[in-house]
């Protein structure tokens, strides 16, 4: 019987450079999709999954993550003052229980491999769960549940894969894939970051893990790789042949929410996912096809090439 996963490590180190200057002074796991941060969907998918321990591994100026799952008591007293029970009930969903909730900090950025080892007294001798939170899972049933019902019927470290266009293949840790049993893969290798010529397939490794503990021991023991930090991928690969190893296919839809694309579509797809806010929004993103409908017919030399009115349309 396999060890139940209980601990998540959520690594929030970064400085999300690339979303200045809006992560000047605020953490970029704070960024909101709709109206909860990132790092919020990221402790939630967890809680669905039956994680009791929530290992944040943090840098500095990152006390507003701190804060966001705390009490608020002004805020919680003027809501309840004013009757806003739905408001209320919202803020204190994000509140996690004494003790189901640490800090540790990363003093120096040297990658995700490094950000887990910092965890490792914490984790102790037993799996757990690494979720990032820039990778946002839009899904029916929470990725990180999936993958802990995997985990269970097969043993084994269990990572979230997703077939990427060749020309990606250099962003990511990529599979070398074996047999597979369902959405299962057996991992024959991993590869962080090769080029397209030398990678061994479009599968990709992406923000959720779970983790045999013996994985620490190599990262404690790992050298500078791609990019000169610590690759978790790294590590990950030399458990291959010392325990199972597997991809796990997810269902779902992932965005990459440490690019400005990626944030921009993944705050589209979970307004339109809101039953209370769809209708609006088909309605502003219907406008907006129409106005550039318009526009560009301008740039059409005859008039009989432009598109007719009553046929624009947007399928989201």
């Amino acid at each position: 019987m396999v060890k139940r996963i209980r601990k998540a490590i959520f690594p929030v180190g970064g400085l999300g450079t690339r979303f200045l200057p809006a992560t000047k002074a605020m953490p970029k796991e704070m960024l909101p999709v709709v109206d909860k941060p990132l790092i919020q969907y990221a402790v939630d998918e967890a809680r669905t999954a039956g994680i009791e321990e929530f290992i944040f591994v943090t840098g500095r100026d990152k006390t507003a993550i701190e804060d966001h799952f705390d009490h608020c008591y002004e805020l919680e007293d003027l809501l309840a003052t004013r009757g806003k029970t739905k408001q209320l009930e919202e803020v204190e969903q994000s509140v996690l229980q004494p003790g189901q909730i640490a800090y540790i900090r990363q003093q120096r950025p040297l990658g995700l491999g490094h950000a887990v080892w910092c965890a490792r007294n914490l984790v102790g001798d037993e799996p757990f769960a690494v979720l990032l939170a820039d990778d946002l899972i839009l899904a029916e049933r929470p990725c990180l549940a999936q993958m802990v019902e995997a985990y269970e019927d097969a043993g084994g470290s269990v990572l979230a894969v997703m077939d990427v266009p060749p020309s990606q293949v250099n962003r990511y840790g990529i599979v070398n894939p074996g047999a597979s049993r369902g959405n299962l893969i057996e991992m024959r290798g991993l590869v962080e970051k090769p080029n397209a010529k030398e990678s061994p397939s479009n599968l990709a490794v992406i923000g959720r893990y779970i983790l045999e503990p013996s994985v620490l021991q190599h990262l404690g023991r790992l050298r500078p790789g791609a990019g000169g930090e610590l690759q978790l991928t790294d590590a990950i690969a030399k458990l291959i042949g010392e325990s199972p190893l597997y991809g796990y296919r997810f269902e779902g839809r992932r965005f990459d929410c440490g690019d400005k694309i990626g944030f921009f579509e993944a705050n589209l797809a979970f307004t339109l996912a809101r039953p209370d806010l769809a209708p609006a929004a088909h309605r502003l993103l219907e406008r907006y096809a129409a106005a550039r409908a318009e526009e560009e017919d301008r740039t059409l030399p005859y008039p009989s090439l432009r598109t007719p009115k009553a046929d624009v349309a947007v399928g989201v």
